[in-house]
């Protein structure tokens, strides 16, 4: 399937696909990416978004696909990224889809912004104040140990570290998301990024999340490593009224693992709304 193409809002790239018949304006669906990734990664759920009625966009978050850095590169300035691209395209309430980071990310923006989200769909992330990092994760948030990994990393050594979590990942997608380690800028926002990563600034958001009380569907993949299965019984039991999914077989990168599966229960999800 063709990934939609990429336009610009106030220096923000993104992807967008638009429901049949669309005039202007309806109800939208805004899609957070996570790491190392970029919009590319749910080129294959767009279009289901779509045929439920709804407009579909994903951004390319600032030193990720086609974005260009916009340093510091920390938590906090990415929640403020969100929001400036949501005013930039004039959105109003927007149903939120979020993977890995772009859970951290977006539900803070949600959570700090009371309204601007009508409706939740968590995909392999986590939003807890006792939350891990893992192994690479560690190196990155470690003093001269990011620096080297960064240095030393190359497309090759991308591709077999994804392609490890999600075998049968397409070259397009490998060349898309090295886009991420194209300069040192870009990669100093990686540091920029774990290193803000502290889970214990999630303390001040205890219970927020469920007393936005939005509809909710939770949709894992079963083999995720990185964000273990029980994150997503965590946000099932968090969040009152939530449907859980777990998609076997899957693992972290499930849009990529999953596409078909994934898109299945997003159509149905906003159709339902």
């Amino acid at each position: 399937m063709a990934a939609p193409d990429s336009k610009r809002a106030d220096g923000i790239a993104y992807r967008e696909a638009l429901p049949r018949g669309w005039n202007g304006s309806g109800r939208t669906i805004l899609l957070l990416h996570g790491y190392p990734t970029s919009s590319y990664l749910w080129r294959n759920v767009m279009p289901s978004a779509a045929d439920a009625g709804w407009r579909a966009i994903a951004p390319d978050l600032p030193g990720f696909g086609d974005s260009p850095p916009d340093p510091p590169a920390t938590w906090e300035r990415h929640v403020e990224h969100v929001e400036r691209f949501r005013r930039a395209l004039g959105l109003d309430r927007v149903a939120l889809g979020v993977h890995d980071w772009g859970g951290l990310i977006g539900l803070r923006w949600a959570c700090d912004h009371p309204g601007a989200a009508s409706a939740l769909f968590l995909t392999d992330t986590g939003f807890f104040p006792d939350g891990r990092w893992h192994g690479m994760a560690k190196t990155l948030r470690t003093e001269g140990e990011g620096e080297e990994f960064l240095a030393n990393v190359n497309r090759d050594l991308l591709a077999a570290g994804l392609r490890f979590v999600s075998p049968h990942l397409p070259d397009d997608a490998i060349d898309e998301y090295w886009k991420a380690f194209g300069d040192e800028e870009r990669k100093r926002a990686h540091l920029d990024l774990y290193r803000s990563g502290d889970f214990s600034k999630l303390e001040a958001y205890d219970g927020r999340l469920a007393a936005l009380g939005l509809p909710a569907l939770i949709v894992w993949g079963a083999k995720d490593e990185f964000a273990p299965v029980g994150g997503a019984h965590r946000f099932h039991k968090q969040l009152p009224g939530a449907r859980l999914v777990v998609l076997d077989g899957a693992g972290h990168f499930l849009m990529e693992d999953a596409p078909e599966r994934v898109g299945a229960e997003l159509r149905g999800f906003l159709a339902s709304l």
